[in-house]
């Protein structure tokens, strides 16, 4: 089972940027379809944004215009690039496959506050 491993979290003042990065922890053949997800204290995990092993995003409308995913094939990563942070964009960010396996990560903590 694919375990993957999403870093690059922190504490960011509004208006700020920070970039994620999400890879397997072992060796892995190839990735698909990824996605960037989020979990806010108190609500349900979401989707942020997914992009396919060819490049094709899609976008929450809460990030579109903030927020880029991209991913490096050879390397078997995938990036979240956020600028423009709000205090709404905190919560523990977790990469999955999309659509997302039953197993999850640590997630990394993105907290926005001044």
């Amino acid at each position: 089972q694919v375990q993957l491993v999403e870093s690059g979290g922190g504490l960011v003042q509004p208006g700020g940027s920070l970039g994620l990065s999400c890879a397997p922890s072992g060796s892995v053949s190839r990735l698909g379809t990824m996605g960037w997800y989020r979990q806010a204290p108190g609500k349900q995990r979401e989707l942020v944004a997914s992009i396919t092993r060819g490049g094709s995003r899609n976008y929450a409308d809460s990030v579109k215009g903030r927020f880029t995913i991209s991913r490096d094939n050879a390397k078997n990563t995938v990036y979240l690039q956020m600028n423009s942070l709000k205090p709404e964009d905190t919560a523990v960010y977790y990469c999955n496959f999309w659509p997302p396996r039953e197993s999850w990560g640590q997630g990394t903590q993105v907290t926005v506050s001044s």
